[in-house]
């Protein structure tokens, strides 16, 4: 074993790490880079997991879950906000309703949800699930609201505003989407929603660590164990982020869960243990307005990256956290970071840390 390896070997032995001396190569990389996002205080605390082929590949938490009494992250236990990564769970409990014949994506909004009121045009679910029924976004201050409104009465935040267009002519991503496709959901299942999403998707697939946010709000009764501190980020530095209560939206960005359970959850898709392939491909093909591609499917962001390389996830951002969800089919890798601070302006950094998980490997095959 030359030096070098031995080294790198030496410096992964606590994390998970597999592969060759390429992949090890690649690992020392990725880790000088979140180590210098910590170090020049561009975000308190984050946490990485990495699945390919089915194994760990990566897993690591850099920085702090709390920075006052500088609590380390652990990537199996830290508990995150993991904002928009909400989508996919809640696509997957639409996914269910489907499968057993409980809601036709196609079908009036207004048949499950008969007392939302009517507008000029009507909608459907697969309208709300792509963002092309017209339901507005966030307007002033709901971006924070920190009210302990149920699902159901949050719709009065936007229920009485028209329609932006036309559903099926434009696209406006939000959450209030989402929101309304969790009302249908508990509507129809006579169930509250995330009863529901627990029953059909948490529990199935194993993800022990993700949580809902309480109804209660953000107050001390409320924190799930090993839950970060959630901040913002300004000029001077970290601060506390504001309270704000996310039970609502749950659907849109109210989760709560770890890195490790975020890849767990994109490894069932790569498996295949989701359900069938008829029923999600709707939710992984991109929706398209007037022959261009929206790169959205239901509940799933559907692209590829700057390289070329095609992937369905989600990115997030919300108060207090934020996130990166990948999965590369064509690679069978599975990518999840999650950022305890609210939009820290690192996402360039973030690509630039998954491409050289590929790079390394696609230099060594030229």
């Amino acid at each position: 074993m030359n030096p070098i390896t031995k080294y790198l070997k030496n410096l992964f032995a606590k994390n998970k790490i597999i592969g060759d001396d390429i992949q090890l190569q690649g690992a020392m990389e990725v880790d000088a880079m979140f180590s210098k996002l910590v170090n020049e205080r561009k975000v308190p605390g984050l946490a990485i997991s990495v699945v390919k082929g089915g194994k760990t590949f990566f897993e690591k938490g850099y920085g702090y879950a709390d920075l006052e009494n500088k609590t380390p992250i652990e990537p199996t236990k830290t508990i995150f906000r993991i904002a928009s990564v909400s989508k996919p769970i809640a696509a997957t409990a639409l996914a269910h309703m489907m499968n057993d014949g409980l809601i036709d994506l196609d079908v009036s909004f207004y048949k499950y949800v008969p007392y939302f009121p009517k507008k000029k045009w009507d909608f459907t679910i697969r309208q709300l699930a792509s963002h092309t029924a017209g339901i507005r976004g966030y307007q002033g201050t709901e971006y924070g609201l920190n009210k302990p409104y149920s699902i159901k009465d949050s719709i009065e935040i936007f229920k009485d505003d028209d329609l932006l267009f036309e559903p099926g002519t434009d696209y406006l991503y939000n959450s209030y989407d989402w929101v309304l496709i969790s009302l249908a959901i508990q509507e129809v299942s006579g169930i509250p929603f995330e009863e529901y999403v627990q029953e059909k998707v948490l529990n199935p697939l194993g993800m022990t660590n993700t949580f809902p946010e309480s109804q209660s709000g953000s107050d001390n009764s409320s924190v799930v164990e090993n839950q970060t501190t959630f901040y913002s980020k300004n000029s001077l530095g970290f601060r506390t982020a504001i309270p704000v209560n996310n039970f609502y939206k749950l659907a849109g960005g109210g989760y709560l869960s770890t890195t490790e359970d975020i890849t767990k959850f994109g490894q069932a898709y790569l498996d295949g243990k989701v359900l069938n392939k008829e029923i999600l491909t709707p939710l992984l093909t991109s929706e398209t307005i007037n022959g261009n591609k929206t790169y959205y499917g239901l509940g799933w962001q559907v692209s590829e990256d700057q390289k070329g390389r095609k992937y369905f996830g989600h990115v997030g951002n919300g108060v207090g956290g934020y996130s990166n969800f990948y999965l590369y089919p064509e690679q069978q890798m599975v990518f999840a970071i999650l950022i305890n601070c609210t939009n820290p302006n690192v996402q360039k950094e973030l690509d630039e840390v998954i491409d050289t998980f590929f790079s390394k490997e696609e230099e060594n095959m030229v």
